[in-house]
C-alpha cells in the first residue's frame, strides 16, 4: 500500500509538473513514466532496506532467546511457560513475534498453528526455524532444549562466516583508492625513460 500510495504521488505530481511548464504531450508522458518509475522503486528500495535491517536484528536477538528458551525448558517448564517467561522480561523483533503467537494462541488457535504462522511471516530464516521447532516441540514432544542449542550455535557461525567476509570486502575496498592513486604513477615513473632507451631521444 506504502508503494502504491508513493507511485500515485509522483505520477500526480510529475503530471502537475508537465502542466505547469506547459509541455508538449510527448513530455509530459516522459514525465509520468520517470514519476511511476521513481515512485515504484524509491519506496521498494526503502521497504527493502527496513526489511534487511529488521533481519540483522533478528539474527542478532534469536542467539540470545534461543539459549534463554533452552535454559526455561530444561528448568522443567512448557513450550508455553517458557516463551511466557522470555517475553516478560525481553524486547525486540524476535519477542514480539513470540508475543504474537501467544495472542493467536489466546485468541483460538491451536499452539503449533500459532507458532507454525509466524514462521511464514517471519523474515529471518533462523527465527522461522526456531518457530517451527516450538510447534513441534509443542505438538510432539520433542527434545527442545538439545535442538535450540544446536540451532543457536548454527546462528552464532554464520554470524561470525559473514563477519569474516564484510572483513575481507572492507579490506578489498580500502585498496582499490590505493592502487587507483599508485597505479599511475608508477606506470609512468617506469614508462619514463623507455623512449631514451630504445631510440637515444633525450
Amino acid at each position: 500500500m506504502a508503494q502504491l500510495r508513493a507511485v500515485a504521488l509522483w505520477a500526480l505530481g510529475a503530471v502537475a509538473v508537465g502542466h505547469a511548464i506547459g509541455a508538449t504531450l510527448a513530455v509530459r508522458l516522459t514525465l509520468l513514466g520517470l514519476g511511476l518509475v521513481v515512485g515504484s522503486t524509491r519506496t521498494r528500495g526503502r521497504l527493502d532496506r527496513d526489511i534487511e535491517k529488521r533481519r540483522e536484528s533478528m539474527k542478532a536477538e534469536i542467539y540470545t532467546v534461543n539459549q534463554l528458551l533452552a535454559m526455561r525448558v530444561r528448568a522443567g517448564g512448557g513450550v508455553v511457560q517458557a516463551v511466557k517467561a522470555t517475553i516478560e522480561r525481553g524486547s525486540g523483533e524476535v519477542v514480539s513475534e513470540l508475543a504474537e503467537a501467544l495472542r493467536l494462541q489466546r485468541s483460538g488457535w491451536r499452539g503449533p498453528d500459532a507458532f507454525r504462522r509466524i514462521a511464514e511471516l517471519t523474515p529471518e530464516p533462523f527465527c522461522s526455524r526456531t518457530y517451527r521447532l516450538l510447534a513441534s516441540a509443542e505438538e510432539r514432544g520433542a527434545d527442545l532444549a538439545g535442538a535450540l542449542l544446536s540451532l543457536s550455535e548454527d546462528v552464532r557461525e554464520t554470524r561470525r562466516e559473514a563477519i569474516k567476509r564484510n572483513a575481507t570486502k572492507r579490506r578489498a575496498a580500502m585498496l582499490v583508492p590505493t592502487i587507483a592513486i599508485l597505479a599511475p604513477v608508477l606506470i609512468l615513473f617506469v614508462a619514463a625513460p623507455l623512449p631514451y632507451l630504445i631510440t637515444g631521444w633525450q
